[in-house]
């Protein structure tokens, strides 16, 4: 994985108890059910547009790259918040995906 963002870094030193038992409980959340890695990956990158978080959305769009999401799915699984969530919104997200893929 890419490297970690300061701010997050700065939380794991300062409250290391925490962040130990926040990254427990992302493992526990994501074995918790069937879906596969993949899928996981797109659905956390479409809460994050759909929460309209652009350093969730930088983070799920690596994540998914290392799931081996295409760009193209990942780019679709932006598009399909166009009519939830509006244009300009979907487009300020496309460019954070953007940020992202473009690196690669």
């Amino acid at each position: 994985m890419n490297e970690l963002p300061e701010r997050f870094k700065k939380f794991q030193k300062d409250f290391p108890e925490v962040a130990r038992a926040y990254e427990e409980f992302g493992t526990a959340v994501h074995k918790s059910g069937p879906l596969d890695n993949k899928t996981r990956a797109l659905i956390k990158l479409a809460i994050s547009t759909g929460a309209g978080m652009e350093g969730a959305v930088h983070s799920h769009t690596r994540k998914a790259l290392e799931a081996s999401c295409s760009k193209d799915e990942i780019k679709q699984t932006v598009m399909l918040a166009l009519p939830t969530i509006g244009f300009p919104s979907t487009m300020a997200v496309m460019s954070w995906v953007e940020d992202i893929i473009e690196e690669k």
